[in-house]
């Protein structure tokens, strides 16, 4: 019944916010074009520096989770398309989302953008601006089209409070400050209805993340997945290894026996392919993890630095802790 209680709490509240931000969206429409007229918008952005001088009207969003951001803002009505979709779009935000074109299952190309006269592209990771994705930010501004890239995707041992550093420029971007503070507030309270079901900790699991591979394979280090774990009470094997994603030995991975294996949920191989792969494996099958069946399935969507927080530490607790939250 407490896990009803809490799935249903981060749902509800989430479309409280949605709801909210609809009903407010026609009054601060008109205070982001007065702001437009008399503000020019400047951010320092990942050594990008650019000038915003009046809000975005034709954005596109390149990753899940800006996209999400963008939707969790009430901003769909000034998007001209999105792309590059990990994972089911968060249920609260899907009404929202069915309202903007797609563009590409990936990247778009340069071209589509310059075609839907973008004038505003938002990058969760830094492979959305090179020349073979798009363009280079530089290149984007000669074209006077603006550019931001989520900081918190791309710093070591990012943290909530990174996050809610872009949310925060995104929406001085758009001039639509008061929306970004209700979300902020918004995620705090689901955030903290999460940690305070947690049960108590005294020693940490031991948690491997499964990402990809099978001759090596691909883990969380330093990421926002670390940050994740360790709020829930859990340890992240690798978490001395620095950056935010390395490539592992199998045997390494098996002498640092791990209680748990985090799963993250994407692309074309199935999470149940890759379980499937952990329990044939002939090192990987010899950890504690595997032989207990301990798995935790984690969409990249809701690992990833955006609105989701609450859900990705709900979906960890309930793996981790099992009946005991």
């Amino acid at each position: 019944m407490k896990k009803q209680i809490i799935g249903t709490f981060v749902f509800i509240t989430a479309l409280l916010l949605l709801s909210a931000c609809k009903g407010e969206e026609a009054k601060t429409d008109v205070q982001a074009e007065q702001t437009a007229e008399t503000e020019t918008v400047v951010i320092e952005n990942e050594g990008v520096v650019l000038e915003y001088e009046e809000a975005p009207k034709r954005a596109i969003s390149l990753n899940q989770h800006v996209t999400e951001i963008m939707l969790a803002l009430g901003l769909e009505n000034r998007m001209v398309g999105t792309a590059y979709l990990d994972h089911d779009i968060y249920e609260p935000l899907q009404e929202a989302y069915d309202k903007v074109p797609v563009l590409a299952e990936q990247y778009p190309t340069k071209e589509q953008v310059i075609s839907v006269e973008a004038d505003f592209l938002y990058g969760g990771w830094e492979s959305a601006f090179n020349e073979k994705n798009i363009a280079s930010r530089e290149e984007l501004k000669e074209l006077e089209i603006n550019s931001y890239l989520q900081s918190s995707s791309i710093k070591i041992a990012p943290t909530i409070e990174d996050i809610y550093s872009d949310i925060r420029n995104i929406a001085k971007i758009f001039r639509v400050e008061d929306r970004g503070e209700a979300l902020i507030d918004q995620m705090n309270q689901e955030i903290d209805g999460i940690i305070s079901q947690l049960p108590e900790v005294t020693e940490p699991l031991d948690v491997f993340v499964y990402d990809s591979g099978e001759t090596d394979v691909f883990t969380a280090t330093q990421n926002f997945m670390n940050t994740l774990i360790t709020m829930v009470g859990g340890e992240n094997v690798f978490a001395d290894v620095e950056g935010k994603w390395a490539t592992v030995s199998k045997e390494d991975a098996v002498e640092r026996q791990p209680e748990v294996i985090v799963v993250i949920d994407y692309g074309s191989t199935t999470a149940e392919q890759k379980i499937e792969f952990l329990k044939t494996d002939p090192a990987l099958s010899q950890t504690p993890a595997v032989q207990n069946e301990h798995f935790v399935i984690l969409p990249l969507s809701s690992a990833s630095e955006g609105v989701r927080v609450a859900e990705a530490l709900e979906i960890l607790a309930k793996g981790f802790y099992l009946d005991a939250f």
